[in-house]
């Protein structure tokens, strides 16, 4: 059995597939933010439970604000920030037409 990598599989659904495209497209800042919280961890060579005691949080916490499961507010971005070594900085761009 052949394997493939996921990061090939979106490559191509994203080429062939419009439905799963413009699907992935309304998702993109969510996918962004997680992306951009997994490299300040990764930054910082941190794992999530010592994000989550920097944070005064649960490990659990860390886990869902990282896999998108929930919407974090600026004071947990905040918190987020401050424990893996960052800062918020927040920017509204003009939408894509």
């Amino acid at each position: 059995m052949k394997t493939i990598k996921a990061s090939d599989l979106h490559s191509l659904s994203m080429k062939n597939d419009p439905e799963y495209a413009s699907a992935y497209g309304l998702l993109e800042e969510e996918f962004t933010l997680i992306d951009t919280l997994l490299r300040a961890r990764r930054h910082a060579k941190l794992t999530q439970a010592e994000v989550a005691s920097r944070m005064g949080t649960t490990e659990s916490a860390v886990s869902r604000l990282e896999s998108g499961r929930t919407r974090p507010s600026t004071r947990t971005l905040g918190k987020y920030a401050a424990a893996t070594g960052h800062r918020v900085a927040i920017r509204l761009e003009p939408a894509k037409r």
